[in-house]
This record gives C-alpha cells, sequence and structure tokens, in this order.
C-alpha cells in the first residue's frame, strides 16, 4: 500500500460504525478518498454493550475504506456522541510572557491549560476544551490572537466532559482494533460544518440528528456550541414499535419504515398491498402505510415533545432566529419535515442537505463533517492517559510466535 498525507475519522454510531479517510487540500477543505461501513452490533442506544463485537464492527469498516483508499490505516480521529457527555462554560487567564509583550502559540497553549482547571466528580473526565472566544487586556470577541500584543490573555471556553467508563469503553475498543487516537471530536461539531451555514451559527439555530438510538439536540449562536443535550430516544424505538404491533422480527419491521413508512396519518395510502409475514406464522398478510403510520406517528409525536422540551430547558421556549436544522435516518421518511413544521407551528424547520464531492449518501455526513473539522481545527488529545492496546489487528505469523515464547518465558 501506498504511503500518502491523509486524515481519517471514526464514528461509531447505534445502527453502524462508519469509517472515512480523506487528504487535506490547502483550500481547507477534503479530499475524500476511502469510505467504510459496517453494522454495529455491539452499541445499544449509543452505549457499548459488546466489546468484542464493536471491535469487530471497526474493524471491518476500516478494512473497507483501506481497500477503497489503498492505504493502511493505523491512527484516527475519533467522533463522540453527546451521550454521557456535559457541557461546563468556564474562563482561563494567563499572563503573556514574551519580552515585547506579543502573543505567540505557547501563550495559547497555557490559556487552554488554565481553561482546564474545573472541578469534576470523579467519574468525569475532560475530553475537549472549544474556544469560543478570546480576550486580550479587556477587549473581547477576538477569534486568534496570535500576533496581536498585550499583557493579559483570556479565554472564554466550552470544556466537555464525559463519563470515564462509556468513554474509555470506547477508546479501549478502537485501540483493540489496532488505531491510535489522534483526537476526540463531537459529532455536533462535525455535523454543524456540514449542515449549518456561518449565518445561521451566528444568528441561532438548534441543529437536531435523530439517529438509531438517541437524539441529540444541539444549540449554535454567535458561531459557537452554546448547550447539547441528548435524549435516549430514537429510530429504533419506531422499529421496536412496528415490530409488536405488527407481530414481526425486528428486521422487517426495519425494512418497512425505511421503504414505507410515513409520519403523516392524513397522506398515508390506506390500502392493503405491503405483504409481511407475523412471527410463528408462514402465512402472508397484507398491510397498508395507514396501518404502519397508526404506529409510527405517535413515536414521532414523542420524539418531537421531548426535543421541544429541552428546547425550553435552553431557553427557548420558542424557535430561535435560524430555526431548526433536521438530520439524521428518521428525518428522511415521508412527510418527515411537514410533521415537524405542524408540530412547532413554524416554517422555520428544514432538513439538513448534505453533498460533497463525489459522495451524495447522507450516512457518512458525520464522518465527513469530522474529517472537515479536523482540517479546519485540528483538536487535540485531551485524555491524560490513553487505553493501552490490548489487541492488535491481524496479527502476522511471526509475531504470534514471538508472542508465544514470550508467553513461555514469563
Amino acid at each position: 500500500m501506498i504511503k500518502r498525507n491523509y486524515i481519517v475519522g471514526i464514528d461509531v454510531g447505534t445502527a453502524e460504525v462508519r469509517v472515512g479517510l480523506g487528504e487535506p487540500r490547502p483550500d481547507g477543505t477534503v479530499n475524500i478518498i476511502g469510505l467504510g461501513l459496517n453494522p454495529s452490533d455491539g452499541v445499544r442506544k449509543g452505549v457499548i454493550v459488546d466489546l468484542d463485537k464493536t471491535v469487530e464492527s471497526i474493524v471491518a469498516a476500516i478494512e473497507e475504506a483501506e481497500r477503497m483508499a489503498g492505504v493502511k490505516i493505523d491512527s484516527a480521529f475519533l467522533g463522540l456522541k453527546g451521550l454521557n457527555m456535559e457541557l461546563i462554560n468556564n474562563r482561563g487567564v494567563v499572563a503573556v510572557t514574551a519580552e515585547d509583550r506579543e502573543i505567540r502559540e505557547d501563550d495559547l497553549e497555557r490559556v487552554m491549560q488554565a481553561a482546564k482547571v474545573v472541578a469534576l466528580p470523579m467519574d468525569r473526565e475532560i475530553v475537549d476544551i472549544i474556544p469560543r472566544e478570546y480576550i486580550v487586556d479587556g477587549f473581547e470577541g477576538i477569534r486568534d490572537p496570535v500576533g496581536m500584543l498585550g499583557v493579559r490573555l483570556e479565554v472564554d471556553a466550552l470544556v466537555v466532559s464525559s463519563l470515564i467508563t462509556s468513554l474509555h469503553n470506547l477508546l479501549r475498543c478502537v485501540n483493540r482494533a489496532g488505531i491510535t487516537i489522534n483526537g476526540l471530536v463531537l459529532q455536533a461539531m462535525a455535523n454543524s460544518e456540514i449542515y449549518l451555514s456561518p449565518d445561521e451559527r451566528d444568528l441561532g439555530v438548534f441543529l437536531v440528528d435523530i439517529g438509531s438510538g438517541t437524539t441529540e439536540i444541539a444549540f449554535f449562536q454567535h458561531g459557537k456550541l452554546q448547550k447539547m443535550k441528548v435524549a435516549p430516544v430514537g429510530g429504533d424505538h419506531i422499529t421496536t414499535d412496528l415490530a409488536a404491533g405488527l407481530r414481526i422480527n425486528h428486521f422487517k419491521a426495519e425494512e418497512l419504515k425505511k421503504e414505507y413508512g410515513t409520519v403523516l396519518l392524513s397522506t398515508a395510502d390506506s390500502e392493503p398491498k405491503i405483504e409481511i409475514t407475523t412471527v410463528g406464522s408462514n402465512e402472508l398478510r397484507l398491510v397498508s402505510e395507514r396501518e404502519l403510520t397508526a404506529y409510527i406517528e405517535p413515536r414521532v409525536n414523542e420524539i418531537f415533545q421531548i426535543i421541544k422540551e429541552e428546547m425550553t430547558k435552553m431557553g427557548w421556549p420558542y424557535l430561535p432566529p435560524a430555526g431548526v436544522v433536521l438530520h439524521g435516518g428518521v428525518s428522511a421518511m415521508k412527510g418527515f419535515v411537514d410533521a415537524s413544521r405542524h408540530f412547532f407551528e413554524s416554517d422555520q424547520v428544514r432538513l439538513a442537505e448534505f453533498e460533497t464531492v463525489g459522495i451524495q449518501n447522507p450516512t457518512y455526513s458525520t464522518v465527513v463533517g469530522l474529517l472537515y473539522y479536523v482540517q479546519r481545527y485540528q483538536p487535540r488529545m485531551f485524555i491524560q492517559e490513553r487505553v493501552k492496546q490490548t489487541k492488535k489487528r491481524g496479527p502476522g505469523l511471526w509475531q504470534s510466535l514471538k508472542d508465544w515464547i514470550a508467553d513461555i518465558i514469563d
């Protein structure tokens, strides 16, 4: 395999593991050269429940991306779901040390380290620090202070922490797949690179990701992520309702949801023409779109209600100026946008549009957004101690023999 300058992103979701590999361009964009996708069997509602199955899914997705790109992947940036994440507003303050009072990169490093000084429970750990703005000698709103003159440098930052157990289980899985983690990126930040315009992020907008196991509600304003909340409800709950109501297996219910699912009962076809086979019987029976929608619509309205409640808790009982941008697998269902506009009583609700060079499939949107985020911001690894790799991907015969001899000697 050939060696290139590339960046890799990994998205471990409830339904699928996605891997993206791209080459950074001088203009700030990314040339996508490899993509990998594999069902995620070891994750439920955003939480790892089976380490071995999750490792297998990650390895399969990585190998697919490697075959497409013709390169070997040994390190990657990892996307983090908002579940178990907590955002804390904090400030860091340092004195500029250079004799000429010019602010340099090491001053930025020190002020970011100062922003890390925050009281956390024993079961939480800092995973990222997102600078909102820098303040130089009391002057606010500065995005990049390097090269400026000043005596006192401050940063208004968003400190992201996670539950240690869930985070390190994820890190362990990626490490066991033979991958070194270069940095961690909140998926809300990655998605905003793809789905939100600068004007939307400035005015105020909710970016809502309705996934398989969770729904992530992120609020952006003044160009930055302000607040975020994740609810443990998503598309899998709709699938479960269909499976129980129609007495069919989960896989068939998922197929029906994707192919025939519609959100509005008033627009659903009432003609029975969809074939299903109930559990415990080999006889076919016909159901209509309307019968499917009778199970889908109530659950979707429940998801809307949860979203609205979380928006209200964030201080927005009404929609912000730029409204709501919806994405995720569930949002692609027929009638979803119309139903959401009716529920929120506003036209300021739109479906996220994803299209980058050579890729039209929104399945890869998060991992592509992750690559763009890395290209733009170069996030660092804040975890103090990485999880040691306990398993290498595909060890050769010679390595296996050395390990066996070492075990005998020990």
